[in-house]
């Protein structure tokens, strides 16, 4: 009976100590208690978590960082495959509105035959005004067929090969061409330039003409079809003493941008020469 008694007794402590221990938890009385206990395990958990991941990192990183380079190898070959792209892509649509542009002029100019050329290089001299276009005498080509684009005028062919062709353009220093001004119907002759620069010449001093007026191809000399337009007069020089007018032009077509062109193959210049007279020989 008495071990019983004391037995039960035992147990009633217990569990009332249970219960004081967990009220005193409940209350916040045991937390310093608990952290003097239980700090040095947090302390020491964390120090061997700490050299585990730096063994761990020390072990892998040699595999990530080959995995990353790889990676990023490949993420750049994408990227450079992507921009070749993108620079092909604006190219074609480059050529697409050239064309288009090509295909828009030669309807509204039906009366000509047109085969197109992309321009392929040009002359390394500084001082000449050359292009070449991958048409040649096999797409029958020949000489001083006249060159134009969409905008207007470019020049006519000088010199001709199998599969290629050399064009003089306009603003060649020994290029000239007989144009006519807008609205004033005065005739002209345009210059070429080592510089690039048009000019004209030969305008009657009793010709109106302003800043602004048209130049076109007169058909005079059969050297080019008529009415080709060539740009405006950005300046007038007039002088009561000089025979002539002078006049600086800026052509509608772009030189430095020419791609592709157009060739009137139905045109067939004249030649004049023979027709000038040459001095009898002593």
């Amino acid at each position: 009976m008495r071990s019983n008694s004391a037995r039960s007794l035992q147990i009633i402590v217990l569990v009332l100590i249970i219960i004081g221990l967990i009220a005193l938890a409940l209350g916040g009385y045991l937390a310093p208690l608990s952290r003097f206990f239980l700090n040095p395990f947090v302390n020491a958990q964390t120090w061997l978590s700490t050299r585990y991941r730096a063994i761990e990192n020390y072990v892998t990183a040699p595999q990530d960082l080959a995995r990353l380079r790889s990676e990023n190898a490949g993420l750049e070959a994408e990227v450079s495959r992507l921009q070749a792209e993108i620079i092909e892509l604006k190219q074609q649509i480059s050529e697409v509105r050239v064309l288009s542009a090509l295909v828009d002029f030669a309807r509204i100019n039906p009366e000509n035959r047109y085969i197109a050329a992309a321009v392929i290089g040009r002359d390394p001299n500084p001082f000449l005004k050359y292009v070449i276009i991958n048409r040649g005498s096999d797409d029958s080509l020949r000489r001083s067929m006249p060159v134009v684009t969409q905008q207007g005028l470019v020049g006519r062919i000088a010199a001709v090969t199998a599969g290629a062709a050399r064009v003089q353009l306009i603003t060649d220093p020994d290029s000239s061409v007989n144009v006519r001004l807008e609205p004033s119907e005065a005739q002209a002759v345009l210059l070429g330039s080592i510089t690039g620069e048009l000019t004209l010449s030969m305008i009657p001093q009793t010709a109106s003409i302003e800043v602004g007026d048209l130049v076109l191809t007169s058909g005079l000399g059969g050297t080019y079809p008529d009415d080709i337009l060539i740009g405006q007069i950005t300046s007038v020089r007039r002088k009561e003493t000089d025979l002539f007018q002078r006049a600086a032009i800026q052509p509608i077509v772009d030189f430095s941008k020419l791609e592709i062109v157009l060739i009137i193959t139905n045109f067939r210049p004249i030649d004049i020469k023979p027709l000038v007279p040459t001095a009898a020989a002593p």
